[in-house]
């Protein structure tokens, strides 16, 4: 998680990253060009070069390329190169040539400018610049407030105040959707609106209770260090990566003040809090608080100071670049680490041995004669997965397991505890509820730790010491020995009787590993319902802005349940972007009446959502399959070739695995590239079960944190029919399914975003190795293409985004034609009058039932243009600052 910017004094001039210099622009208007010459060439590397025409010969085209090679290429392999005064463009739209080199082009000089945002028609693209600039401090959000998009370079800021103006005039629900893949920036931009938000919605009154407390729009900000520290973790993509989706509504009174907020989560990936695949970490909590920065924590969770002792959160053995906590830190014994880390001081995997080399006493070395280990690292699979190299990383920068702890480089774990604690503080939390949560995430931590072993040829496993157990015991308040007897032994129920059902050692470890993941995410959900009723004001509510942030697609080597949840999700918004930005904008032109030739854009993702939601599509499958005792894996992915293979066009065969991976069962063809899945464990993830008895046990206990957040689990104390979100009781004859809680979790969702209007804004990952200042072209144009901003570019250069309704139209433009426009008694005909008197290009408006519509292109171009009649060069300077003020239409 990154570190707030601390600033003394005023704000530093954040000019540099909003504007093209004067200097800068002399330089790029200075190019040479040569419009019948020159063209983008396509790329391998680079994307597009640019060329120069040598000559034309029926469909081929001559052109040069840098270094001096000729090349023959078809026509349409060779785009067009706007005019130098296009360079570094605002808003994409406005370029002349509008084609993919430019789009790439355009965006490119802006990143290399560090100049990170860019309107794209009517929404916002935004590139990761994996670096702090100081482009959202109270001067920049000072400098965007109340100001029209057209008077202020594109940044985030113009988006959301854009959406808070709409909502007081317009008198609507309000959305933004900050979309992209994983690692692209969503997370920061979203927390930048929400403080946007709390900022200019804020109260100037203070009550006591703020004081104790904080004020309502200090509590709305301070969510976020609670739900990332529970709900963020560090993945291969992305060092703070929100692991769930959430939906927050801010909502405002009819003067728009801020009057409180909700927050709505969806689908925790609970898998890791057990499981975590190389170079990555579980949930930042359970390292903030194994940092020691808040007194005394430690040792009320009974915790020790090596992570390595917490085997389910250490998987990954991953340090994250840019956090630093590894100045000061010394090794310690069952520590493994990889190599390009200095030999003095780590330990390295050389030659398939776990080497520490000698820097203190002879105490601390490591004998592995004496511990009987194996010579060769890779029998030790759940031990070395942190070796994993990723090319283009460092691998000495990327891997530190220092002072017993995993850290990201760049991200400081004890200031980030330090700033969760301070959150609970301003959220009301209470000190019996802070310190049971972090009991109850210790207990998590040791409970993970519980030794179990088989008890000879038996089927039945038992304890293999007891410490562990202990200390999970004393954490949640119950008796040890009746936890090992519930894990040993549950009591489950055959008609009418319980009986005790003996358990072998595997079957225990995954009762305990789905204990781990029940108990932390019913305490994320807890988490939230605090925060939920802490921004539950009771003030009056009369609109809200609702800001979107949900994990973006996802393709991995390995992708499981949770991975079609994500991409199904992004599958639904981006049906959701292109019906708005498409659909409902060509029925507006045909509702109006005006010409308009329907584009297909490519772009229907109809036949996806549908082969996955649908009765018999996948998840309707899956929940079938959950309610068969005697379904396996297996005739889970028969039922899916049955139904799916051949009939269903994104249904597809996988391709063969990776040396090293496993094999998938069948491929989806998604709008952002093809995913293999494989199902291995879907139907136990699905039914989610826990063993009710320890259920029970913890709803008698001494932790009433713990009792709380298991009170609506029926447990086997409930009677047989009882129910309950979290529980496995009986919804509409079936069981409550995570894939059928989801299902309607994420309808609900599309119900509300279809009721706002929405404002998007496309996240852009520049790169796979977090490099500042490098784009990867072929992994730009990939997100370009596959989240619709070219689409979205093209419709609003073709189409007639802008519109006004007559009477507005009269109103506020009759100054241009005043004996035309009030003499004429029909209101488009005096619209018409007024187009006619200013010599508007036809091609750049339509006249339509009850609005006028106007292309999106600047009016001082339009105005300015050489060949209008030279009467109009009397209005043209009162006409450009009426523009400044109230753009036409």
């Amino acid at each position: 998680m990154p570190k707030v910017i601390k600033q003394e004094g005023e704000d530093p001039d954040p000019s540099p990253w909003l504007f093209v210099s004067l200097e800068q622009k002399r330089i790029d208007q200075s190019k040479p060009y040569d419009a019948k010459k020159a063209c983008w060439v396509p790329d391998e590397k680079e994307g597009y070069v640019l060329g120069e025409i040598k000559s034309t010969k029926g469909d081929l085209v001559t052109v040069s390329v840098p270094g001096g090679e000729t090349k023959d290429l078809k026509k349409d392999l060779v785009a067009q190169v706007n005019p130098p005064k296009y360079e570094k463009c605002e808003d994409m739209s406005n370029l002349t040539y509008l084609n993919d080199a430019s789009v790439l082009h355009n965006l490119r000089q802006r990143y290399l400018a560090k100049l990170i945002y860019t309107y794209s028609g009517l929404f916002c693209i935004v590139i990761n610049p994996y670096k702090r600039w100081p482009l959202y401090t109270n001067r920049v959000a000072k400098m965007y407030r109340g100001k029209r998009r057209a008077e202020m370079p594109p940044h985030l800021f113009s988006i959301s105040d854009g959406a808070y103006v709409n909502m007081l005039t317009d008198h609507e629900n309000q959305s933004m959707l900050i979309t992209g893949e994983s690692g692209a920036g969503k997370t920061e931009n979203t927390k930048k609106v929400i403080a946007y938000f709390a900022t200019i919605g804020a109260s100037t009154k203070k009550s006591e209770s703020d004081e104790k407390k904080g004020s309502l729009e200090d509590q709305v900000v301070q969510t976020n260090p609670v739900l990332e520290a529970f709900g963020n973790a560090k993945t291969v993509r992305n060092d703070n990566s929100s692991r769930f989706g959430k939906f927050i509504r801010i909502h405002f009174s009819g003067s728009g003040k801020l009057s409180g907020a909700d927050i709505e989560t969806y689908l925790l990936e609970k898998a890791r809090v057990i499981s975590q695949q190389s170079l990555e970490r579980s949930y930042h909590i359970f390292y903030q608080m194994m940092s020691g920065s808040v007194p005394g924590l430690k040792d009320m969770c009974i915790l020790s100071n090596n992570i390595m002792d917490y085997h389910i959160v250490s998987q990954g053995k991953t340090t994250i670049p840019n956090v630093d906590d590894g100045e000061e830190c010394e090794l310690t014994d069952g520590k493994t680490t990889i190599p390009s880390v200095d030999d003095s001081e780590e330990m390295q995997l050389t030659d398939n041995r776990a080497v520490k080399i000698v820097n203190n006493n002879d105490n601390d070395k490591l004998n592995l004669e004496k511990t009987l280990l194996s010579s060769r690292m890779s029998d030790y699979p759940t031990i070395t997965q942190g070796k994993t190299r990723i090319p283009g990383i460092n691998d000495g920068e990327e891997f530190e397991i220092t002072d017993g702890k995993i850290t990201i480089p760049g991200i400081d774990d004890g200031e980030e505890c330090q700033l969760a604690d301070q959150a609970f503080d301003v959220l009301g939390f209470t000190q019996e509820e802070k310190d049971n949560i972090y009991k109850i995430v210790a207990a998590v931590m040791h409970m993970g730790a519980m030794q179990f072993k088989q008890r000879g040829r038996e089927e039945q496993a038992e304890a293999d010491g007891t410490e562990a157990g202990e200390k999970v015991a004393k954490l949640l308040g119950v008796d040890t020995q009746d936890l090992y007897k519930n894990l040993l032994k549950p009591r489950i129920k055959v008609g009418n009787e319980f009986v005790t059902q003996g358990r072998n050692k595997d079957q225990v470890y995954n009762s305990v590993g789905a204990l781990c993941k029940g108990v932390f995410d019913r305490l994320f959900k807890w988490l939230v319902k605090k925060c939920n009723e802490t921004l539950d004001t009771k003030q009056k509510r009369v609109h809200f802005i609702g800001v979107l942030d949900i994990a973006g697609f996802e393709i991995f080597d390995y992708n499981g349940f949770e991975q079609l949840c994500i991409n199904f999700t992004n599958e639904k918004l981006q049906q959701f972007f292109n019906h708005h930005m498409f659909v409902l904008e060509q029925e507006e032109y045909k509702k109006e009446g005006i010409d308009w030739a329907f584009i297909d854009f490519g772009m229907d993702l109809l036949a996806c959502i549908e082969m996955i939601e649908k009765p018999m599509g996948i998840l309707s499958i899956l929940e079938e399959e959950s309610m068969f005792p005697k379904a396996t894996d297996q005739t889970f992915a028969e039922k899916l070739m049955v139904n799916h293979l051949g009939k269903s066009a994104p249904f597809l065969k996988p391709k063969p695995p990776k040396p090293g991976c496993q094999a998938g069962h069948f491929a989806i063809a998604h709008y952002a590239g093809v995913v293999t899945y494989n199902i291995t464990g879907w139907l136990e993830k699905n039914k989610d079960p826990l063993n009710d008895t320890v259920v029970d046990q913890f709803k008698k206990g001494a932790n009433n944190l713990l009792v709380e957040i298991f009170a609506d689990h029926p447990g086997q104390s409930a009677p047989a029919d009882a129910g309950g979100k979290g529980g496995r009781g009986k919804k509409g004859g079936g069981f409550a399914t995570v894939s059928s809680s989801y299902r309607e979790q994420l309808n609900n969702l599309m119900t509300t975003l279809r009721s706002t209007h929405p404002h998007f804004v496309r996240c852009i990952i520049p790169n796979e190795l977090k490099q500042t200042g490098l784009i990867d072209a072929k992994l730009v144009m990939h997100q370009l293409t596959c989240n619709g901003v070219l689409e979205g570019i093209r419709i609003c250069r073709k189409g007639f985004p802008n519109r006004m309704n007559y009477p507005d139209f009269k109103l506020r433009y009759q100054i241009l034609a005043p004996q035309e426009m009030f003499h004429e008694k029909d209101q488009k005909k005096a619209a018409q009058a007024c187009f006619d008197k200013i010599g508007l290009d036809p091609e750049l408006y339509r006249i339509g039932h009850t609005k006028a519509s106007k292309r999106f292109s600047p009016l001082k171009e339009i105005f300015l243009n050489d060949h209008r009649p030279s009467s109009f060069y009397s209005l043209r300077n009162a006409l450009y600052l009426l523009y400044c003020n109230a753009p036409l239409i």
